[in-house]
């Protein structure tokens, strides 16, 4: 980060920022590009394959897709994502993909500058965000086309660095440089800042409407503090008109809440076990591991183990039939990896014979309580208690985001505000359309937060608050 940015977070300002972006991960990589100008149209020769959309972009032509009604493009759609705008620009940047099909994308960009509105991105890190925290090496779950932001296809970012796709996923460590190199390549940089921590949000008082005759709007005082390349701290505290949240929910690893949790052998990282693989206090003649969940980060957990030749008991406590499971939405062509996790967890109960040996799967059972001298102790559905001998337990049941700088720890805004807010089960509540805080004007959440979990649909997210923004940028006036 330049001194120019350090001096002007450090300092401030007279009029506030018309938008500050929380969270530099794809999902405010896509909204900086949106707000930096680059404006999406349908190209005028494309033909969407999909009739009753292709009419309704028949409708409006020549006008820009930020400027349309979203609400009315996007119904009738249909896919693997309850967002309807999310649905709407995955269909439009990748027509047929679900169908196995490579169509081009309907879109093409014009940069208008002068629909430009600014706005600075904080980030923890570099641009890509928790992308730069994942091991490098492991091939992401998403086809690598659908992890690319727009204009700038990964597949052709990839060609470009004479690397290859594998099995058409990319690597953790490829997708983390493509989004830094996409800030680059598309000129966004100057508005973001890593190394930013947010420490508190405030709603302020509403701005005076003396001004122009403008509608009072509320504005938000944002603090925290950056790290500086000599390692020091520099608060900053910054003044906007709106906040997009969009800090994903990977900050704090879910926890079981049993008693002996805080023994030193129970991790929450996949990086724990091949960490003790490596110094070899775990190998192929020690006590099992235990790993706890029946996502993907479990089974990712279980596939390095078994490739290290490492016994493994897996715990999980939903039937191996569940169709909620992550597993049961999976083509087995592009993931047959997890499939095969999938297919020994069913067929490897403690009651059946072992078809795989050194790994045993417990479907259904609940810990109660690590001990000491490292034994877990579960309880099946029938109640009955049954206890094991572990080197080293990985509990991976997903995380929880980190909103700690919000009031109340954002816990006002979630869906159900008397439930822990969870991208899952319990997101932010937002309008649809918008991406607006339903209980708080000029607050925006987007990605995980919002429930868009996959790269693949949170830049429908952030076409929406673009265009929401847009909008109230337009009715100000001159």
């Amino acid at each position: 980060m330049n001194s120019r940015r350090r001096d002007h977070l450090g300092t401030d300002r007279s009029e506030p920022l018309p938008v500050l972006i929380i969270g530099n991960g794809p999902s405010g990589i896509c909204l900086s590009y949106l707000l930096s100008g680059y404006t999406p149209y349908v190209r005028p020769d494309a033909v969407h394959p999909h009739p009753l959309l292709q009419r309704k972009l028949a409708e409006a032509p020549g006008v820009s897709l930020l400027d349309q009604d979203l609400d009315y493009l996007s119904e009738g759609l249909e896919g693997r994502c309850q967002s309807p705008v999310a649905l709407l620009f995955d269909a439009l940047l990748r027509p047929d993909t679900d169908f196995g099909g490579n169509m081009e994308s309907v879109l093409t960009w014009k940069h208008q500058k002068e629909r430009a509105i600014p706005h600075m991105v904080l980030g923890r890190n570099l641009p890509g965000g928790a992308w730069h925290s994942i091991e490098g090496s492991m091939v992401t779950l998403s086809q690598g086309q659908w992890m690319g932001l727009p204009d700038l296809q990964v597949k052709e970012w990839i060609r470009r660095k004479r690397r290859g796709l594998r099995n058409s996923r990319a690597t953790a460590g490829d997708i983390a440089h493509y989004y830094r190199d996409y800030v680059t390549k598309k000129d966004l940089g100057r508005n973001f800042v890593s190394g930013a921590v947010v420490t508190a949000v405030e709603w302020g008082t509403p701005e005076s409407g003396a001004s122009g005759g403008r509608e009072p709007s509320p504005l938000f005082q944002v603090s925290g503090f950056v790290t500086t390349e000599d390692q020091s701290r520099r608060p900053f505290s910054l003044c906007a008109r709106n906040v997009v949240l969009a800090t994903g929910t990977s900050d704090s690893p879910a926890r079981l809440g049993v008693p002996g949790e805080a023994l030193p052998f129970v991790h929450y990282e996949l990086a724990a076990l091949e960490a003790a693989v490596r110094a070899g206090a775990v190998t192929p003649a020690s006590d099992p591991v235990l790993i706890v969940g029946a996502g993907l980060s479990a089974a990712d957990a279980v596939l390095y183990a078994r490739h290290c030749n490492i016994p493994v008991i897996h715990t999980f406590r939903r039937p191996v039939d569940d169709p909620g499971l992550v597993f049961n939405q999976l083509p087995k062509m592009l993931y047959p990896e997890y499939h095969k996790v999938h297919q020994m967890m069913r067929e490897q109960s403690i009651l059946s014979p072992s078809p795989y040996e050194g790994y045993l799967s417990l479907p259904e059972h609940r810990l109660l309580l690590f001990k000491a001298d490292r034994q877990a102790v579960f309880q099946d559905r029938d109640g009955l208690q049954k206890v094991f001998g572990v080197a080293l337990v990985l509990v991976l049941i997903g995380s929880h985001p980190d909103l700690s700088f919000l009031p109340g720890a954002g816990a006002d805004l979630a869906v159900d505000p008397d439930q822990p807010l969870s991208a899952k089960r319990n997101p932010i509540d937002v309008d649809p359309f918008t991406y607006q805080s339903t209980r708080q004007e000029g607050l925006y959440a987007m990605g995980p937060l919002a429930g868009d979990n996959f790269v693949r649909f949170v830049q429908g997210g952030a076409l929406a608050v673009a265009s929401s923004l847009l909008r109230k940028e337009a009715r100000k006036p001159p």
